[in-house]
């Protein structure tokens, strides 16, 4: 057949595979999710892969919309991607033997099962058919002719089986970006406003008649400055959006990049996870997160743990695939056959390679991820500013609606003696309804939504160069009020560098410095007077019995493998002669190797000596391999001595010892024996030594401590999350005395604390886990079940909870917590995905950059909330009041001033304020809590005191202005000029109280770290020169005096202004439980008003929509009020209805 074409129906296959087929049990699939694996009832076994085994006719034919994966062009290899993505969806043993088992497979895929690809390829070496491969003979004749020079490495593989890469995810429009935007309440009332104020203002400029000689009319600018704000809120938030999109395309590269260990042309290489490819063969060792799916070629008992990708909680033993094809030819069961790779499984044990079939998003963990991407919602503390919003519109319309028909009232009764003509009174009429409308516009707080935007904008792209990449936005804010971290100790708390420092062999020890060893002998005194015998015994020991590797970073050669084992490894090669590893390795016989037992803590090799004898070497952790040993080894003679139970006590003080320092102690025990295997080893399914019957009557040789250090900066990091009240926990799988050690040096565990072990938590009742928690500060033995209960309760218990985590393991618990942390360099992908923040250096330090910033956010958001209600309330008030006494019914702020004062100041005030960095004073007060008001009894205070000075300061100039300042007000010039400082006082106002803002609690030192925030000094010094500006040539635009005002007149504005300063102190002063104690009785009127305003809102926007569901928690009238807060200091009653 053609290599292009779909193999099915015209398949052909031996007769002895067909009748293989015909005697094997026939399993349908029964579930939904294509990579779940089906069971079948008569075939359950814990290690029965529960395979499919068909119709080999059907078993390679396309799903339905799935025919394109099928169909490649010009296609050198035997098999598409969709044929070889029918072995796992779901396993099927009929696909398996339909491709030719394995060797029909590696011959279709132009690879080597023993060598790997070819590093040398570029096209695909020649043409191989279906036919030829399920055969096993390929035509000598069809080499490739190609004979480009400019061929791409793997070029004809890429663009068959595509890269090990998900294609990025499709980028929102940015039209689209701009609408959802657009779609918020603040902006929707906003526009209606601005449509008003515009059409009304045009009509005044071209509809109506002038004197001749007067001034065109401007007041369309109003309705135009309105619709400015809508278009730069609308742009900023959609910029945003786009920019976050965009970078989270590029990080995904940078945090999904690890590198993975393949066989190429017979050599064990690293390459980029992205760049596997179908027909690689990859090694599998204990703890890999299987990048994609294959086939099993051998190794030592593996097990693989499924869970995530089929749901299977029981570890799934591999066979290889050559065994699995001889074992249906020959008509076995298929029970407890499995040669399948499964993407996203993880290596429980063994040792082993197998070859890459379905790479990207052809792979079982491509699809799933594929299916998994999720949009972001908005933020709790967005939803609680559109909620904030809406009640200030509300109160605001109310406002509006009352001084309108209040105004209307004074023109209607004053029309029988108004003698203006019909003209002039229909542009009275509509300068009442724009001074209404402008009401509206300066309650609405359009700037809000801009501060919260501008605030996690501004807070993840300096998150982001500090090491946290923001994966989910709620995160960032909900972090500034965690109240627990739970943290993993390996990489997070210490660097993940294994060295060892200490050791114990017969009766000598060692360690890195004098100071530390009891014997008084550093590594290289102690290694120079070891005999050869026993430096062959420790090279043996760390070398054969481990599965690192040689390699290179940076172009340097280096170890690479488990921490552990390469800090050995190095341990060998520094001090004991080591020179090469894989010639090492080479010069022995290895009979039988044993990869690492989670369940014993050790993994054991068996090689055959020069003498004719076998010797089994077994290293893990010391304190259990020291219960299987009966004897201890002389360093000098290796002659093996019965161990006394003197000898026993004082080992077994030594590994304590070495705990207590916070060092992971691993044990080097052998046995020699005379035969292979021994008379009393018991033997597995496959022929195999099992390991447990070895495991008695062994050797003690020596015992190392290696330890791995506290990262820099982590316990003064520590201490500042406890200042910050943030309580830390470790959770660890380390033993209890390292745990203990480790948290003790980083300040975790402290005087009275509890340091539990997983079990024992476990196994406690609810009430007696919430009696403990509080004070348990270390879970030493846990394993990710234990995480996710402690997680689990402390968010019961009202936390707020950080967890960190880097294993596939982790996920429940980093999704059961408030905010999940992953690392970025050791996490795996399904840690990653799971949590919300990723920390790019896997540092403990970061998370507290996280705490600072997620709390900056807050604090940019209520200290503009703090200076925009202050600016609205005296604005709104102004113009209400002023308006209803002057006999023209105009207020004292002219429209165009007052969108000055609320748009430009408003935008520009929440770009200032929401671009402060957080300072180290942050982490001096405790977490606000998550149900805490946005706007605190402190807050408050200040605005209301500042309201109080403002109205004063201006109603003192309104209406004894002219008296004060000696102005003849019968004069337009004069009156004109007292208008303009008015309005140049007020705006001054505004400019200090800036600064004022820039502290939310009762300090004083409104400039602290202003210097480090140049968008703040940048943009007060706009506005000042704006409002120069304006005073100077702004005259008829603003309605004030034409060429400006003098000297005296300026600095009047300007101390009037000022004066909020030492204002705002005398505030500070005053006791916030004071503050509250008259609130409680001043409010109650307040809120009588604002439920009224409510209610009143609600059925008049009833009139103008359908019936909705009752219960709104925005629209409702019964929505509680947003006025009556928390108190810092003591407890506010919070009025509810």
């Amino acid at each position: 057949m053609e290599s292009g074409k779909l193999a099915p129906p015209t398949l052909h296959v031996n007769t002895t595979r067909q009748r293989a087929l015909s005697q094997a049990d026939t399993i349908s699939s029964s579930t939904s999710n294509p990579f779940l694996t089906p069971v079948s009832p008569s075939t359950v076994s814990p290690s029965n892969a529960s395979t499919v085994i068909e119709d080999p006719q059907a078993s390679l034919r396309p799903d339905p919309g799935a025919e394109a994966d099928f169909e490649v062009a010009d296609n050198p290899f035997a098999f598409s991607p969709g044929q070889l993505n029918k072995l796992l969806n779901p396993k099927s043993l009929a696909a398996f033997q339909a491709l030719g088992g394995l060797q029909g497979i590696a011959l279709g895929l132009q690879s080597d099962i023993h060598t790997g690809l070819s590093v040398d390829e570029a096209s695909a070496p020649r043409r191989v058919t279906f036919d030829e491969a399920v055969s096993g003979h390929s035509s000598p004749s069809k080499e490739s002719t190609s004979s480009q020079t400019d061929e791409k490495p793997f070029q004809d593989r890429i663009r068959v089986f595509g890269r090990n890469a998900l294609p990025p995810k499709k980028a929102t429009p940015i039209w689209w970006l701009i609408w959802n935007a657009y779609n918020d309440k603040v902006l929707i009332v906003l526009t209606v406003a601005a449509v008003i104020s515009l059409a009304l203002g045009l009509y005044e400029t071209l509809g109506a008649d002038h004197p001749p000689g007067s001034p065109t009319p401007v007041d369309w600018v109003e309705g135009l400055a309105i619709c400015v704000a809508i278009i730069i809120v609308v742009v900023v938030t959609a910029l945003n959006d786009w920019q976050k999109e965009q970078a989270f395309v590029k990080l995904n590269t940078k945090k999904e990049e690890r590198e993975i260990k393949v066989l190429r042309s017979g050599k064990a290489v690293l390459v980029s996870v992205y760049d596997v490819l179908a027909g690689d063969v990859l090694f599998l060792e204990p703890g890999d997160v299987i990048p994609v799916d294959g086939v099993f070629i051998d190794g030592h008992n593996v097990k693989c743990d499924e869970s995530s990708a089929t749901g299977e909680s029981d570890a799934i033993r591999k066979t290889p695939g050559a065994t699995v094809m001889n074992l249906l030819e020959a008509g076995h069961s298929t029970k407890g056959l499995d040669p399948f790779v499964i993407s996203g499984a993880k290596v429980l044990e063994g040792v082993g390679t197998f070859m890459a079939t379905s790479v990207g998003v052809h792979s079982s963990f491509g699809k799933i991820m594929m299916s998994v991407r999720t949009e972001l919602e908005a933020t709790p503390l967005q939803l609680k500013l559109g909620r904030l919003a809406m009640a200030i519109a509300k109160i605001g319309s109310t406002a509006a609606i009352i001084l309108f028909f209040v105004l209307l009232f004074r023109f209607l009764g004053g029309l029988p003696g108004d003698n203006r003509t019909p003209t002039e009174k229909g542009s009275a009429f509509l300068d009442i309804l724009i001074v209404a409308v402008t009401i509206i516009v300066v309650a609405v707080p359009e700037g809000l939504p801009l501060a919260v935007t501008l605030a996690l904008a501004f807070a993840t792209t300096r998150m982001l160069k500090e090491n946290n990449l923001v994966r989910v936005l709620r995160a960032c804010e909900t972090m500034g009020n965690a109240t627990a971290i739970c943290s993993d100790k390996t990489g997070t708390l210490t660097t993940n560098k294994m060295t060892v420092v200490t050791g114990k062999f017969g009766s000598t020890s060692f360690a890195q410095y004098d100071k530390d060893s009891t014997s008084g002998q550093t590594i290289s005194s102690w290694a120079s007077k070891v005999t050869p015998s026993t430096k062959e015994l420790i090279i043996q020991s760390v070398t054969v019995n481990s599965t690192a590797f040689e390699g290179e970073e940076e172009g340097n050669p280096v170890f690479v493998g488990s921490k552990t084992e390469t800090a050995l490894l190095q341990f060998a090669k520094d001090h004991l002669g080591l020179v090469s590893l894989s010639e090492t390795r080479e010069n022995e016989l290895v009979v039988h190797m044993m990869p690492f037992d989670s369940g014993k803590k050790c993994m054991a090799a068996v090689i055959k000596l020069k003498t004719g004898e076998y010797r089994l070497l077994v290293k893990g952790a010391s304190e259990i391999l020291l219960g299987f040993c009966s004897a201890n080894a002389d360093l000098e003679t290796l002659q093996a001595e019965p161990m006394s139970e003197a000898r026993r006590k004082e080992l077994r003080s030594t590994i304590d010892e070495y705990a207590k320092k916070s060092l992971r102690t691993i044990g080097l025990v052998y046995q020699d024996y005379a035969q292979w295997p021994p008379a009393h080893a018991e033997l597995g399914d496959g022929g195999s030594v099992e390991m447990d019957s070895l495991l008695r009557g062994l050797i003690f040789f020596g015992v190392v401590g290696i330890q791995d250090p506290v990262r820099a900066g982590v316990p003064t990091a520590v201490r500042k999350a406890q200042g910050a009240g943030v309580t830390v926990r470790m959770v660890t799988g380390d033993n209890m005395e390292t745990a203990r050690a480790i948290a003790t040096e980083c300040g975790i565990y402290t005087e009275g604390g509890v340091v539990m072990e997983g079990p024992e938590f476990r196994r406690l009742s609810e009430a007696d886990r919430d009696a403990v928690i509080p004070r348990l500060q270390v879970l030493a033995r846990s394993s990710p079940e234990d995480k996710k209960i402690l997680v689990l309760r402390l968010k019961a218990l009202g936390e707020i909870v950080a967890v960190t985590g880097d294993g596939t393991n982790d996920a429940p618990a980093l999704k059961a917590a408030n905010i999940g942390f992953s690392m970025g360099i050791a996490g795996t992908e399904v840690a990653k995905e799971a949590s919300a923040i990723i920390l790019m250096d896997d540092n403990f330090s970061s998370i507290i950059t996280a705490l600072m910033w997620g709390r900056a956010v807050n604090d940019a958001v209520q200290k503009f909330l703090q200076f925009q209600i202050t600016v609205n309330i005296t604005a709104v008030l102004l113009a209400f009041i002023t308006a209803v006494y002057d006999d023209e019914m105009k207020p004292v702020l002219k429209a165009v001033q007052l969108l000055w004062v609320n748009l430009i100041m408003d935008t520009f005030a929440a770009l200032a304020l929401a671009t402060d960095p957080p300072t180290e004073q942050i982490l001096d007060r405790p977490p606000q809590g998550k149900n805490k008001s946005l706007i605190t009894t402190t807050m408050w205070k200040q605005i209301t005191g500042q309201n109080i000075y403002k109205l004063a300061a201006i109603f003192t100039l309104y209406f004894a202005g002219g008296r004060i300042l000696n102005y003849d007000l019968s004069d337009p010039d004069k009156k004109l000029e007292l208008d303009t400082v008015i309005f140049n006082s007020f705006v001054w106002m505004q400019i200090f109280n800036i600064f004022n803002n820039r502290r939310l609690d009762n300090k004083l030192n409104v400039l602290e770290g202003v210097h480090r925030n140049p968008y703040f000094i940048v943009i007060v010094a706009l506005i000042i020169g704006l409002q120069i500006m304006i005073v100077f040539v702004g005259g008829r635009a603003f309605q004030i005096k034409p060429g400006g005002i003098d000297g005296t007149q300026w600095a009047i504005s300007i101390i009037i202004g000022f004066v909020c300063i030492p204002w705002a102190i005398a505030i500070r002063y005053f006791p916030d439980p004071w503050f509250a104690a008259i609130m409680r009785v001043v409010g109650k009127p307040v809120l009588v008003a604002y439920t009224a305003c409510g209610k009143g809102w609600s059925s008049f926007m009833g009139l103008f929509r359908r019936k909705k569901d009752e219960g709104s928690d925005v629209e409702a009238g019964n929505t509680p009020p947003i006025v009556v807060v928390d108190n810092d200091a003591g407890t506010v009653e919070k009025e509810r209805h």
